[in-house]
């Protein structure tokens, strides 16, 4: 069965499990490597994927990636697109006045 995503999305999806997978490492480059390989010449999905997810996920305990992440060319511009969906509240399935009122 041919996958609904483009070909494009796909990348996205597998840089993105590329950097969550390396979240709490403490030496980047490796992960670097891995990421400009499997971009190839997509260079604007890299981008986009590391800026984002820099700005989504950065804490004390991802500094390291993050910083390594920032440092892609053009990802920089990126970061504040992943800072702002951080900030976006979660959210679920409606819940019904009488679930509200019983706590959830």
């Amino acid at each position: 069965m041919r996958s609904p995503l483009t070909a494009e999305m796909q990348l996205d999806v597998t840089l993105s499990a590329i950097c969550s997978r390396n979240r709490y490492t403490t030496d980047p480059a490796a992960v670097i490597r891995e990421l400009v390989a499997a971009a190839g010449d997509r260079v604007d999905i890299l981008a986009r994927v590391a800026g984002t997810w820099a700005g989504y996920f950065e804490t004390r305990e991802t500094s390291a990636i993050v910083t390594a992440l920032r440092g892609i060319p053009g990802a920089d511009r990126w970061v504040a697109e992943g800072r702002r969906r951080r900030g976006i509240p979660t959210h679920g399935a409606p819940m019904s006045r009488a679930d509200v009122s019983a706590g959830g």
